[in-house]
């Protein structure tokens, strides 16, 4: 009894033993090939920063000569700008604006107040350049002008189009298959569900294609929103200094000072009229407000006895 004991003790350590070794191998295993796994994780992982920072490249971070091509793109140029002479200024960008095929969609002009001491003058402009010569519009601007700002977005609209494309091609073969059942139409009530449905599809065809011809408008065309000031001074591009923040600073408040002296004598002048109107009437209110207060003292005078100013004797109540 005592020996079959032993024998089932030994294979049962014996079994442990075994299970035991193959769960090693087992992990060894699994140990062996994660460094492979993990490789290629990290390569998947690395794969897509480089997509990611292609794609953010391709959304108007990098430069125009990196964007991806067969693809398209909505740019839009914001530039704020500077001149001494708007006259000329203006002159000049209509030239440069024809020279690149371009057109100026709205415009709107600002000459300053009558009431001013100085106009200051203003332009706000759309302007529509092709969209491959934006930098060289811009560039042209800055030569011209002192451009104190600038930024640019570009819009993928990729995925719109070719949607909005496919759809058009759709439709037009809808059109089609139902001009076919239109003329094989045998009754009248087949005939006017083909003809309204037909009639759905046209419209809808229209949209899509005049939203075609949007895109490809703003595609073609980059849109710039171009803001103009008439300056005395240019804004400085390097930053001052501290005695030229000083100086620069009094003087232009000495000059604030002198052009509100300016527009307060102007003012003055061109309201003289209404001024010397509310005057005479403030004049005649203070001479009747005073004779009336004469005549309230001079009654009460009389009524509590008090001799008056002449020096005469008061009169007889009896």
């Amino acid at each position: 009894m005592k020996k079959w004991t032993a024998w089932i003790l030994t294979l049962c350590l014996t079994a442990a033993l075994l299970v035991g070794c193959g769960s090693g191998k087992s992990s060894s295993a699994n140990y062996d090939r994660a460094p492979a796994e993990v490789s290629d994780e990290v390569g998947y992982y690395d794969m897509a920063e480089t997509q990611a920072a292609g794609a953010l490249a391709d959304n108007g971070t990098g430069d125009a000569s990196v964007l991806p091509e067969g693809r398209k793109w909505i740019v839009t140029v914001n530039l704020s700008a500077e001149t001494e002479d708007l006259d000329g200024l203006m002159a000049s960008l209509n030239e440069k604006i024809a020279a690149l095929e371009g057109y100026v969609e709205d415009q709107d002009s600002y000459n300053g107040s009558m009431y001013s001491s100085r106009r200051y003058r203003s332009a706000s402009l759309t302007v529509r350049i092709p969209a491959e010569r934006v930098e060289e519009f811009t560039t042209q601007v800055s030569g011209i002008a002192n451009v104190v700002s600038t930024s640019m977005s570009r819009q993928d609209i990729t995925l719109n189009y070719v949607d909005t494309q496919s759809r058009v091609t759709a439709l037009k073969a809808e059109e089609a298959r139902l001009l076919e059942l239109m003329e094989q139409a045998e009754t009248m009530a087949d005939l006017l569900e083909i003809e309204s449905r037909l009639t759905d599809v046209r419209y809808e065809l229209e949209n899509r294609a005049s939203q075609l011809r949007l895109y490809d408008n703003q595609v073609d065309y980059a849109t710039i929103y171009l803001s103009i000031e008439e300056v005395q001074e240019y804004t400085p591009v390097e930053e001052p200094t501290l005695w030229e923040r000083i100086s620069g600073g009094f003087l232009d408040s000495l000059k604030r000072l002198g052009d509100g002296m300016l527009d307060i004598m102007v003012w003055i002048l061109v309201s003289s009229p209404f001024l010397l109107v509310l005057g005479i009437l403030a004049a005649v209110v203070v001479v009747i407000v005073k004779k009336h207060r004469k005549h309230k003292k001079a009654g009460k005078k009389q009524n509590t006895g008090t001799p008056p100013e002449d020096g005469s004797a008061p009169a007889d109540h009896a």
